[in-house]
């Protein structure tokens, strides 16, 4: 599945690599949270970082905006399990229904159920976008 990808997010992209040097396979602007998503290639995430934080503090300056970093994983489940951190999580299943639409079923320990939403439903909002984009999964239903 190809993602298309806004040229908005292409500066932004190009502008995240020359910081952090860490190689991004996706991103999501969203302007209503003033917030930035990126998604590193897997085991980058520390590079991405930096040193206490130092790196991902030059890039929110940079760009005025919150910036937020994920992990891919070519697995599913680990990739909704990287997009859902720090909540801990019970199980995942993902199956296809009739119609061929890939469902992630995620039981998410009660007290990081609402970290796992987010405010007005950001959170998995944004995981189930990433995951359509990434891994062709349709739904992502939270216990």
């Amino acid at each position: 599945m190809s993602v298309k990808i806004t040229t908005n997010e292409i500066r932004y992209i190009a502008l995240f690599e020359k910081i952090t040097g860490a190689m991004v396979k996706d991103c999501i602007i969203d302007d209503a949270q003033n917030k930035i998503t990126f998604i590193v290639k897997n085991g980058e995430m520390g590079l991405a970082i930096g040193k206490n934080g130092t790196t991902i503090g030059k890039m929110q300056k940079s760009v005025d905006k919150s910036v937020e970093i994920f992990e891919h994983s070519d697995i599913p489940g680990e990739f909704i399990k990287n997009m859902l951190s720090p909540s801990k999580i019970k199980s995942l299943e993902i199956k296809t229904n009739d119609k061929g639409d890939k469902i992630a079923t995620v039981e998410v320990d009660s007290k990081d159920k609402r970290l796992a939403i987010g405010k007005n439903g950001q959170n998995i909002q944004r995981v189930r976008q990433f995951a359509k984009r990434q891994h062709n999964i349709s739904s992502i239903i939270i216990k």
